[in-house]
């Protein structure tokens, strides 16, 4: 719970203030003091009477009360200092600084958690430690720069990290982002990401609230928690943008090594973020554009004018637009060369639309109009405008500024010219705008933002036979289920699969052969992975070939039985589950064989999946060309692929105590598929 205290004290006091600002307890009253706190500020120090001009007290207890405490002495100390703050100075907010709690090891998170419950004990918030701080409309409780200019509309943010919040910044601010409400939840020992979310969500008012939320974690400890209040802002009316660090052994031992925590899988982090309506990034910089792209007017479609005066930057800017889905459409006709007459000898407007190093205010004006009101064809425009350092730009940025905002389709800044024209995109982002520095970059975020779809509603799971699937469960313990099992629940779920009996003697095979019918394929069963051991053998035609490959298959080192299945035909599908705590179950698809084995061409979502969610699952694979049918081939049923992938949600939502299935192959055409090999492992 984040208490009315952490966001409007109407008190603070600094506990180890300090008069040398390059200490975190300087710094803070500094930038509290500097940037105009209303409310009445207390230091903490046994040194001074008076820090910055602030009445010093030597302890804690000597403090009046006090609405907010920002800690900054030493991880031995604070303990002391909660108890006085929470139980005798009636502190309901605390902010702590200090490093060397959990993420110094089991000594450090047990006075981590002593900590935690102090503050819980006086239904207090905690944020901290091992953070930086937090910026309100009301006070500015950092001591690590730089410290933005409070927007009540600009992008809040939220950040497991301190130091990539101090850079995050440093990115943003010489981007001309704006920024509202900041946390930096440290070791998040009380308060994290999914609290924060919480209530920016609770709190949400679309005419005062930001529309737009950053967020760096490198830990996700509720993901359900997660998705509910970030599903709800995106709903809202919110674009939401997210780093989830520590995606590679490395990096979570890092991770481990920063705060303490653990990192998540990161095919379930992605499922994650694309059932809530989040666009995943994977750097500062590329959140700073996304962000930048949410303060434009939406792009409604994908075609993109490319409007430049330098060839190269326009150039490099197409390729990674259509490289990442966009269109950049050639554009022609009497209202094409209408412009061109406008232009200096020389330009193109077929798109990119040059109009040369001599290009004028006056020109971009004229193509942003044409674009805007005659060219159909066009979706959006991308600018990409700099100087040489021989003539100002003050009126190319005036004209850009006063068609953005008059303009329908929404127009992209690019003005790499950070140097050379400084002063003149100041005056720009002073009007109001962001630019963007770099084309290929900026390229390949809009290309991803414009792919990202809303969350899916609640799921509507079809109707399996629960008690069939229960009563299989039960009758097993933990560990790989015998093939008659597994088939009985694909066949529960209402997943097709191929006729298949299991046998333990020759005799039992021919019998079993005579009733499925030739060919058959046998397989040993025992062996996990039966083709590496010459476990299986297809297109058996007679009795004879039945006995021959019997014996041969039983004579493999851990065969228990062999599985005669009816022989099918078609293309090889994959499809598979994996429980991923604390992320419940990911349901995986793709092309079997070795689409899979060696490509890893396999799309993944959370379970329960929607059917949407699931076209688009089947929609990302590298492969999909094949499935929608390649080259006069028959391709496989979309519609039977995804009623398949819902049915084994609604297995895996019947049978939690699967943690691992694979369907490979599942055999599929236009008209059919079907389950030919399948292995279920279950965790009671």
């Amino acid at each position: 719970m984040i208490t009315p205290q952490l966001l409007q004290p109407s008190s603070i006091a600094i506990v180890g203030a300090s008069n040398d600002t390059s200490k975190p307890g300087g710094k803070v009253l500094f930038n509290i003091l500097k940037h105009g706190f209303a409310g009445k500020v207390f230091g903490v120090n046994p040194k001074e009477q008076q820090v910055q001009g602030v009445l010093c007290y030597s302890s804690c207890d000597d403090l009046p009360d006090v609405d907010l405490a920002i800690i900054a002495i030493a991880a031995h100390q604070v303990e002391a200092a909660l108890r006085s703050l929470a139980f005798h100075k009636n502190c309901k907010a605390f902010i702590l600084f200090s490093a060397g709690f959990s993420e110094a090891g089991d000594s450090g998170k047990a006075l981590e958690q002593r900590c935690v419950q102090i503050v819980e004990e006086v239904g207090g918030t905690l944020i901290g430690p091992n953070c930086i701080g937090v910026i309100t409309g009301n006070y500015k409780g950092v001591f690590a720069g730089p410290v933005p200019t409070y927007d009540p509309m600009g992008c809040d943010c939220v950040s497991a990290s301190g130091a990539t919040m101090v850079y995050l910044l440093e990115s943003a601010i010489p981007r001309g982002l704006k920024f509202r409400d900041i946390f930096s939840v440290g070791n998040s020992a009380q308060i994290g990401v999914e609290d924060v979310l919480e209530y920016w969500d609770e709190t949400y008012d679309p005419a005062h609230s930001s529309s737009i939320k950053l967020l760096y974690m490198e830990q996700i400890a509720d993901p359900m928690r997660f998705l509910k209040h970030a599903r709800s802002l995106v709903n809202k009316g919110c674009r939401i943008a997210a780093i989830k660090a520590g995606n590679t052994e490395a990096g979570s031992r890092a991770v481990s090594s920063h705060t303490g925590a653990l990192a998540g899988s990161d095919a379930a982090v992605s499922a994650l973020f694309r059932k809530a309506g989040i666009i995943r990034c994977y750097s500062r910089i590329e959140l700073v554009y996304v962000a930048a792209i949410f303060t434009i007017k939406p792009l409604k479609g994908n075609r993109i004018a490319v409007i430049t005066h330098a060839g190269g930057p326009g150039v490099m800017l197409t390729d990674i637009l259509v490289k990442g889905g966009m269109e950049v459409p050639h554009i022609e006709g009497a209202k094409a060369d209408e412009l061109l007459a406008k232009l200096h000898p020389g330009s193109s407007v077929s798109n990119p639309i040059d109009f040369l190093a001599t290009g004028n205010a006056l020109q971009l004006g004229e193509i942003l109009d044409y674009v805007d009101n005659e060219f159909d064809e066009i979706d959006g425009a991308v600018v990409v405008f700099g100087t040489t350092g021989m003539w100002r730009v003050d009126d190319v940025y005036q004209v850009l500024h006063e068609k953005i905002k008059t303009c329908r389709k929404p127009i992209f800044p690019i003005l790499p010219s950070a140097i050379q024209a400084a002063e003149e995109v100041s005056h720009f982002h002073t009007m109001g705008h962001v630019n963007f520095t770099d084309e290929v970059s900026f390229g390949y975020v809009l290309s991803r933002v414009n792919k990202l779809q809303p969350p899916y509603p609640e799921v509507q799971l079809p109707i399996v036979d629960v008690p069939r699937i229960r009563e299989v469960i039960e009758n097993n313990t933990s560990g790989y289920l015998p093939p008659e099992d597994v088939n009985a629940l694909l066949q529960a779920a209402g997943i097709v699969t191929a006729a298949q009996a299991t046998v333990r003697s020759e005799a039992e095979a021919i019998v079993a052969a005579k009733e499925l019918g030739f060919p058959l394929v046998m397989k040993v069963v025992g062996p996990v992975h039966k083709s590496d051991v010459g476990g299986v053998v297809i297109d058996i035609q007679n009795e004879q070939e039945i006995a021959a490959n019997y014996n041969r298959l039983m004579a493999i080192v851990g065969a228990e039985a062999v599985l005669l299945q009816q022989q099918r035909s078609g293309i090889e599908v994959y499809m598979g589950a994996k429980a991923e705590p604390p992320f419940g179950k990911l349901i995986l698809c793709g092309l079997g064989g070795i689409f899979v084995e060696v490509f890893k061409d396999v799309s993944a979502a959370l379970s329960p999946v929607h059917s949407e969610e699931a076209a688009r699952m089947i929609r990302r694979l590298r492969s999909y060309p094949i499935i929608q049918g390649i080259r006069g081939k028959p391709g496989v049923s979309e519609e039977l692929l995804v009623e398949t992938i819902l049915k084994l949600s609604a297995l895996l939502e019947a049978a939690p105590e699967i943690s691992e299935m694979d369907i490979n192959p599942l055999l599929g055409s236009m008209e059919s598929l079907v389950a030919v090999d399948a292995r279920i492992l279950i965790e009671r």
